[in-house]
């Protein structure tokens, strides 16, 4: 099945810069539309840039602020869900996944990348991969996109394998290193990693590979 619309649903904003920026753009290099569904706009995130340039009642404009950047840098269109930071795990699924089986629909989405619920670390991150799955799994089964997960718990590999699909982002790296750039409140840790003057380290290099296993659902 040839893509017609991607969608990139994760709940904050440099979710999709850190997490699958080099996919997004070997998707808009081939033509494809990409939209980012950004569940939140990241306000309870922890940092404030370094040095600090934002507090909790202003971090919201910046994040926003942040992601248009990152979009403009990836050429993507971003919608935001509305949702609240760090409380997506006590919203209902059903609502939830009713909510983004609309927007699924809405999109005819061919393929929607999301996190791997239970290996994804932050329970925003998983609480968006379980709805995703469920708002996909209430769609016909002819209907349905592919569901690209992306899983980032130290352990996953020994749980659930190895990812279905692999793709080497070295040529599409400087648009993702421009796009983490973006996230300037954010992105301080990881670019410390990334100027490190050990530059083959095995951290940069697994951030030039981006790793997804396809969900697959029951007929």
């Amino acid at each position: 099945m040839s893509n017609q619309h991607v969608l990139v649903i994760f709940p904050h904003p440099d979710d999709e810069s850190f997490g699958a920026s080099g996919t997004i753009t070997k998707f808009r290099d081939e033509g494809v539309p990409v939209t980012y569904l950004c569940g939140t706009l990241g306000e309870m995130g922890r940092n404030m840039g370094n040095p600090v340039f934002a507090n909790r009642e202003t971090l919201s404009s910046f994040r926003k602020k942040e992601l248009a950047e990152a979009a403009k840098q990836l050429d993507i269109d971003v919608e935001y869900l509305g949702y609240r930071d760090k409380t997506l795990e006590f919203e209902p699924v059903a609502q939830v996944a009713d909510h983004l089986k609309r927007k699924i629909s809405e999109y005819k989405a061919t393929t929607v990348i999301t996190h791997y619920p239970g290996y994804a670390v932050h329970p925003d991150h998983d609480a968006m991969g379980a709805a995703v799955v469920e708002a996909v799994r209430q769609m016909e089964p002819d209907d349905r996109p592919e569901v690209w997960m992306h899983a980032i718990s130290n352990d996953h590999e020994e749980e659930i394998g190895e990812p279905d699909i692999v793709y080497d982002i070295e040529p599409y790296w400087d648009r993702k290193l421009a796009a983490i750039k973006a996230h300037l409140s954010q992105a301080d840790g990881m670019m410390s990693l990334i100027q490190s003057t050990d530059q083959q380290s095995e951290q940069l290099e697994r951030l030039k590979k981006e790793r997804f296993y396809k969900y697959v659902f029951e007929q």
